[in-house]
């Protein structure tokens, strides 16, 4: 029953085309779905877009290449798709003010998602459902393991903004004081808080693994330290 399932979908009947079609609008929903739960730019509509552009451009040009007497590229579209959403990518990353590269999962997930729904389009239907499942994992799953590995790690950029007038030579008293070796600190031109005081890019090495949280928490509690995040 399955199995004769799976055959009918893989075929170029009009009804299995638009039913591969439709998994491919569902699964790039999904995936969609995980980023806007998230917060980030591409949501649940850009990801379903795609997939189905994706998954149309595909059986579009198996369909041309069947045509007797066609000649027809079969790998034409599909290049072409590739390309485009590279482009389409490069517009959800973002770098900050202060050197943050933002958006580069989504634009992963975005090229990811065109390639899955090109193998529904095709009527590879396990490969585009394993690809949907793998995306998911990677997105839910190892994301929460990389935030545990970066949390722990020795190693943590900071942005802090202390008191104009001895800030900075308190800040590495502290960071003596704790342990903590810096390996980089650079004044910015970022406009503070306060307004008086001076935005510091820090990068510290604590020696072996420590918690990032803990750092923050020392730091806030410090009277010459007005803001502080992790870049």
């Amino acid at each position: 029953m399955i199995n004769s399932l799976v055959s009918y979908l893989q075929s170029m009947d009009d009804i299995a085309v638009v039913l591969r079609l439709l998994i491919a609008t569902i699964c790039g929903s999904l995936i969609g779905w995980e980023r806007v739960v998230r917060r980030h730019s591409a949501g649940i509509r850009t990801f379903s877009l795609v997939s189905l552009g994706s998954a149309v451009a595909t059986a579009l040009n198996l369909y041309l290449a069947a045509i007797p007497g066609f000649s027809a590229d079969v790998s034409r579209i599909p290049a072409g798709v590739v390309s485009g959403i590279g482009f389409l990518g490069a517009g959800t990353i973002i770098v900050t003010g202060r050197n943050q590269i933002k958006g580069l999962t989504t634009a992963a997930s975005l090229w990811v998602a065109s390639c899955m729904g090109m193998a529904f389009g095709a009527g590879y239907i396990t490969v585009g459902l394993a690809c949907f499942a793998l995306v998911m994992l990677a997105n839910l799953v190892l994301m929460k393991v990389s935030q545990q590995v970066e949390e722990s790690s020795r190693y943590v950029s900071i942005y802090i903004e202390v008191e104009e007038t001895n800030g900075i030579k308190k800040l590495r008293k502290k960071f003596t004081e704790m342990g903590y070796q810096i390996t980089s600190m650079n004044k910015t031109k970022d406009k503070t808080l306060l307004g008086t005081d001076a935005a510091l890019m820090v990068e510290l090495d604590f020696g072996s693994k420590h918690s990032h949280q803990k750092l923050f928490e020392e730091l806030n509690n410090l009277d010459f330290v007005s803001y502080v995040e992790e870049v």
